[in-house]
C-alpha cells in the first residue's frame, strides 16, 4: 500500500513537470510526453551529424561561445537555462538536448553504438555555430555533461579554450561505477524497481512516448524515495530519453570507457566544482576525477546538492563568472 501511494505521488509529480493538463490516449503525440522537434516544428532545432537537435542560443554569436552540457544520459537542458545569463556577460550560449533525449529527434537503441556518437554530436554543433577559426569554445557540463565535455577535450585537447564541470561522475568507468553505486537509492524488487526493469526488457520496442513516460516516472521515484544527492527537489526537465540512457549504460557495462588517455595535454586551467550536500561525491571523490587534469581549480559550491546549476545558481554563477572572464 506504501508503494502504491508513492507511485500516485510520483505520477502526479511528473504530470506537473511535463506540463500536463489531460491525458486522453497515451498513443496520440504529445499527450503523454511533450513532442519531440520532428513532431513540432514550431520548436527550436539544428540538423547536424544525420540527427535533429532541439537548441536555442543566447548572446551575440561574433562573442565567445560557451556550449551548455545537461546530464544523463537521456536528460536534457531544462534545468541549466540559467546559464543563460552569461550572456549578459559577454559569451555566445549554446543549449542543445543531446541525441535521443529532451525534445531531440529519438532514435533505435542500434544507433547508440559508443560514446564516440555523442563527442562527433557536439563537434556538429560547435561547427554549426562557430563564426570563424578563432572563435574561443568553453565547454560548462554538468553530471554526464560533465563527462562528455572531458570526453570531447581528450579527443580535441587543442580545440577548446576552457572547461567548467559541475559534479562529473567519473572520467573511467571504475570511477563512475563507483559514484553510481553511492547514488543509487533504488532497492530491487518492489514496484517502481520492478517497472525500471520490463523498461529494460522492451526496449527494441518503438514506444518512444510510453518508455520516456516511464522513465520520467523512475526519475521522480529515485528522489522520493531518498534524496542522497541532496538537491532541495527535482529539477525541472522536458522529457527523459529511455532508450538513449539505456543503452549508454549497456554500451559502458560492456566497454568501460576512459576519458584521461590525452588529458595531460589539456594545460589550460579547468574549473571543477562539487557540492556540499551531495553525501555520494564530496572533495575526495572530486579530487580522485579531476586529478586526470593537469590544471585545476577546485571548488565547492556551499548550500546545495548535485543540482549545482539549478538549485545553487546564486553561489555558482559569480565563482563561474570569474573563471570565464579570465579566459574571455
Amino acid at each position: 500500500m506504501k508503494n502504491l501511494f508513492l507511485l500516485f505521488v510520483v505520477a502526479a509529480m511528473v504530470t506537473a513537470t511535463f506540463i500536463s493538463c489531460e491525458i486522453l490516449d497515451p498513443g496520440e503525440p504529445g499527450q503523454l510526453v511533450p513532442l519531440t522537434v520532428d513532431e513540432d516544428p514550431s520548436l527550436p532545432s539544428i540538423s547536424v551529424n544525420g540527427t535533429q537537435l532541439h537548441a536555442e542560443t543566447f548572446g551575440n554569436p561574433n562573442n565567445p561561445m560557451i556550449v551548455v552540457l545537461h546530464g544523463g544520459p537521456g536528460g536534457d537542458y531544462r534545468g541549466q537555462l540559467k546559464c543563460s545569463k552569461f550572456s549578459e556577460d559577454g559569451f555566445f550560449v549554446v543549449f542543445y538536448d543531446q541525441r535521443g533525449s529532451g525534445l531531440s529527434r529519438r532514435h533505435s537503441k542500434e544507433v547508440y553504438t559508443s560514446v564516440q556518437l555523442f563527442i562527433d554530436d557536439l563537434d556538429a554543433v560547435i561547427k554549426y555555430y562557430r563564426r570563424r577559426p578563432d572563435q574561443k569554445v568553453i565547454l560548462m557540463g554538468h553530471s554526464w555533461g560533465a563527462m562528455l565535455a572531458t570526453a570531447y577535450v581528450n579527443d580535441h585537447p587543442g580545440e577548446v579554450s576552457g572547461v567548467v564541470l559541475s559534479e562529473p561522475g567519473g572520467f573511467t568507468w571504475n570511477d563512475t561505477k563507483g559514484y553510481m553505486n553511492r547514488i543509487m537509492s533504488l532497492e530491487l524488487f518492489d514496484e517502481t524497481s520492478n517497472d525500471f526493469v520490463y523498461l529494460d526488457q522492451i526496449l527494441t520496442g518503438n514506444d518512444h512516448n510510453m518508455l520516456d513516460y516511464k522513465a520520467g516516472l523512475q526519475a521522480a521515484a529515485d528522489f522520493a524515495r531518498g534524496n542522497k544527492a541532496g538537491n532541495a527537489g527535482s529539477s525541472p526537465f522536458w522529457r527523459m530519453g529511455a532508450i538513449c540512457k539505456a543503452a549508454s549504460f549497456e554500451h559502458a557495462r560492456a566497454r568501460p570507457f576512459d576519458f584521461t588517455t590525452n588529458l595531460h595535454q589539456y594545460t589550460t586551467k579547468v574549473l571543477f566544482a562539487y557540492s556540499e550536500l551531495n553525501e555520494a561525491y564530496g572533495k575526495a571523490h572530486a579530487e580522485l576525477v579531476s586529478s586526470a587534469y593537469p590544471n585545476v581549480q577546485l571548488v565547492e559550491i556551499s548550500g546545495t546538492g548535485h543540482e549545482i546549476p539549478y538549485f545553487g545558481w546564486d553561489r555558482f554563477y559569480p565563482i563561474a563568472k570569474t573563471y570565464l572572464n579570465s579566459i574571455k
